[in-house]
């Protein structure tokens, strides 16, 4: 594969790119060093070049995609904390293309969402090719890499029946509501997505701490399941689940404020750190 971390950045010239990051580097201090340039997209495919730049800005590192898949209820401790029974098929939710934001982005947060502000760190895939009715077996071969990303959640429009109606997808589609990032890692450097650790912290505090190994549905099985009879297209971002910890379960409720910020990390692909700003 042409590379190992996918980022897309400013440079100094003022010029937009695709770099590779060749180790995982602290968010942070990935602006201002020095990376390899990529030339290509998602569609096309990605090739090495001699050139290097310094990253000025970081961005998200797809410009855009279609749609968000997200899984519902895929860690078997989250389930049990929310004490629900486990469904036969994932649950599945999506979130619209303006929810897609950087790794450093803040999170404008519109006032009617500000009550119950709710995290879920997840591992995410970015699918590279359209893909339908893929057998888990092949799955691995469909996706572009693996990144973090953060399911947002406005629980007051998620919990009362009278409000949602049981849906998931309004309260967590807000713009914003799904940073990724920081790079997206290459299945080679991943071979196995069912063997990660990773944390969420709130302004440093851990909040959730879990292995992959907890999901219900495997990345492979996740994948079987929502191109069955279905095209997802090249590009597609899916948000895999989230595990036990988040606000909406802690006492005293731990949901999050203007100015927290939340830092999800794994293990291998970096942290996405991200400010939520109460508009």
């Amino acid at each position: 594969m042409a590379f190992e971390r996918l980022i897309r950045f400013v440079a100094d010239d003022g010029k937009t790119y695709y770099g590779n990051l060749t180790k995982e580097t602290p968010t942070l201090e990935i602006e201002g060093s020095k990376v390899e340039v990529l030339s290509g997209d998602v569609a096309t495919g990605f090739s090495k070049t001699s050139n290097q730049a310094t990253v000025s800005k970081l961005l998200c590192p797809l410009p855009r995609t279609n749609i968000v898949l997200c899984v519902g209820l895929n860690y078997a401790h989250h389930a049990k904390e929310a004490n629900l029974s486990v469904p036969k098929f994932p649950t599945i939710f999506t979130k619209p293309p303006d929810a897609l934001a950087g790794p450093l982005d803040s999170i404008p947060i519109h006032p009617d969402c500000q009550s119950m502000l709710d995290y879920e760190g997840e591992l995410t895939v970015v699918i590279s090719r359209d893909a339908k009715n893929v057998k888990a077996a092949d799955a691995y071969s469909y996706i572009l890499g693996y990144t973090v990303g953060n399911d947002v959640s406005a629980r007051n429009f998620q919990l009362p029946a009278d409000v949602s109606g049981g849906q998931f997808g309004y309260a967590k589609s807000f713009d914003g509501f799904a940073p990724i990032g920081p790079a997206i890692v290459s299945t080679d450097m991943i071979p196995d997505p069912q063997k990660l650790n990773y944390t969420t912290k709130v302004n440093g505090e851990v909040r959730q701490k879990t292995g992959t190994d907890d999901m219900i549905w495997t990345v492979a099985q996740i994948i079987e399941h929502l191109t069955r009879g279905t095209t997802v297209r090249a590009g597609t971002v899916i948000m895999t689940g989230t595990p036990s910890g988040v606000g909406l379960f802690m006492e005293p409720k731990g949901f999050v404020k203007d100015g927290d910020v939340v830092d999800i990390h794994v293990e291998g692909i970096g942290s996405l750190v991200n400010k939520m700003k109460f508009q």
